[in-house]
């Protein structure tokens, strides 16, 4: 993003961190912050009549937590649950949203992040509805290790159930399977230690197949953007002209 940008946002931002497990925002609550991780993993959950929870992407430093309010103010149908402790810029929503007013390159961002998020839901969606425990569960492991720097992942068994959906048994069997086929080499006090050559191996292909969307998505709206700043500035007359 250009310096001038950047500018209309970081005097606003606040340095924040939060613990495994902190709720950066409850479903129903007014978003009138945005978060920017630095570092660390947030599950969106959503909990349904029954009392089940299940997660419905995941977020790191490559996006945004409560980025809609761009569109105006907005309720949160989620609930953001760190799943891996970190910290983040915090920025008020209105800040955010006089940024976007006065900047095309913040608000050409802020669009790219929210329509590769829509990406990653109907990925998601489907993975959810097509495959089998296992194969998610090595999937959500790998997306957390994609924005994680270590193989030893902190994760409890329940919140593992959390963002699969499913009643702790099942992912005590799960675990057990994946331990069996050495994609995970321990499992002790919260801590799995995972061998992602072999976890990769037992994924279903979703998990490839949101990286390369993903990825493909941000390179061409971006590289859009900086051909477009490029023929904007050629369109301008140069100084010389005049003089």
């Amino acid at each position: 993003m250009p310096p001038a940008d950047l500018s209309l946002l970081t005097p606003h931002f606040q340095n924040v961190s939060f613990e495994l497990d902190t709720v950066l925002v409850h479903a129903g609550d007014q978003l009138d912050k945005v978060y920017f991780p630095h570092s660390g993993v947030i599950a969106f959950m959503v909990e349904v009549p029954e009392g089940q929870t299940v997660a419905t992407t995941l977020m790191g430093s490559e996006g945004a937590i409560g980025s809609l309010t761009v569109l105006g103010p907005s309720i949160s149908a989620v609930t953001a649950t760190a799943r891996v402790a970190g910290t983040a810029s915090q920025i008020l929503a209105t800040k955010l949203q006089h940024a976007c007013a006065r900047s095309f390159a913040i608000r050409h961002v802020v669009q790219v992040h929210l329509r590769t998020q829509l990406l990653q839901l109907q990925d998601v969606a489907a993975c959810n509805a097509l495959h089998s425990v296992e194969r998610r569960m090595a999937r959500w492991l790998l997306q957390i290790h994609d924005r994680v720097a270590d193989d030893a992942l902190l994760l409890t068994q329940e919140s593992l159930a959390q963002l699969l959906g499913v009643r702790r048994t099942t992912v005590t069997l799960t675990m057990s399977r994946l331990r069996a086929a050495g994609a995970i080499k321990s499992e002790r006090r919260g801590l799995i230690e995972i061998d992602r050559a072999r976890l990769e191996s037992m994924v279903c292909g979703c998990h490839a197949v949101m990286h390369r969307r993903i990825d493909r998505h941000y390179d061409e709206e971006l590289s859009a953007r900086q051909r477009m700043s490029v023929l904007l500035r050629e369109s301008l007359p140069s100084p010389e002209a005049n003089i």
